[in-house]
């Protein structure tokens, strides 16, 4: 009897050649369809490691951690200058997901600088930003404005201690005038200062003082008024 020899099973050739095209471990630089390029190591086809990101339409470069695909971990994100075309940083610190998140430190076009905590891309947490006309603000930041307590210090040397809500003065705080030796207690309202005492604090340092100290306020009570309204309050809570 014939013995008839059938041909081996085999895969189809486009299995083999998928298998080859997935991309994993450490590859050099792949091109993106829209021009943008990634090198460095990957994990199912996915960013996922140590890496480099140039996105072509703004030459934006990242470089840093990557978990499925997306920035997390630690890294930095540069863009280059529109006259020198020399790359500034604009982000040093920690990544979740694709979002500044965790500590960092922020640059701002203008020569700002941001120090301290993110949450979801924007600041949140505790952190320190420093402005362009030399004032400083450190304390708690919620959706990218000082929220919670914190001090706001002026370049000439004057703060500000206390309530905060959508980066205004809000609530409880004390406002040291520090050039005029003076200090202010009381409660703000959307950066207005609704009630509070002014008294002079540390006014023989200042640097430029009022004139007149502010007067004491003695109360006097010769009649002995005050005492006998306190000793009735205190019979009727007995």
């Amino acid at each position: 009897m014939p013995i008839v020899k059938y041909p081996r099973a085999r895969e189809p050739l486009y299995y083999e050649w998928d298998r080859k095209a997935q991309k994993c471990g450490l590859r050099h630089t792949i091109f993106a369809v829209n021009g943008d390029q990634y090198t460095g190591e990957w994990l199912d086809n996915l960013k996922h490691g140590k890496g480099t990101q140039i996105w072509k339409s703004t030459g934006a470069i990242y470089s840093g951690d990557w978990k499925f695909g997306k920035q997390d971990g630690y890294g930095s994100y540069s863009v280059p200058d529109p006259v020198t075309k020399e790359y500034k940083r604009v982000y040093t610190g920690w990544w979740k997901n694709g979002q500044k998140t965790g500590q960092g430190v922020s640059f701002y076009p203008n020569g700002e600088r941001y120090e301290g905590e993110w949450s979801d891309g924007v600041r949140g947490g505790w952190g320190r930003m420093y402005y362009l006309d030399g004032s400083s603000y450190e304390g708690q930041w919620e959706a990218d404005q000082p929220n919670g307590q914190g001090m706001l210090r002026l370049a000439n040397g004057n703060r500000y201690e206390g309530g905060w809500k959508d980066g205004k003065k809000h609530g409880p705080g004390r406002y040291f005038y520090v050039n005029k030796g003076q200090l202010l207690e009381g409660t703000w309202a959307e950066d207005i200062a609704k009630c509070g005492v002014l008294v002079d604090f540390d006014r023989d340092k200042a640097p430029a003082p009022t004139q007149y100290p502010i007067p004491k306020i003695e109360l006097h009570d010769p009649a002995g008024v005050l005492a006998e309204a306190q000793a009735l309050l205190d019979d009727s809570d007995n």
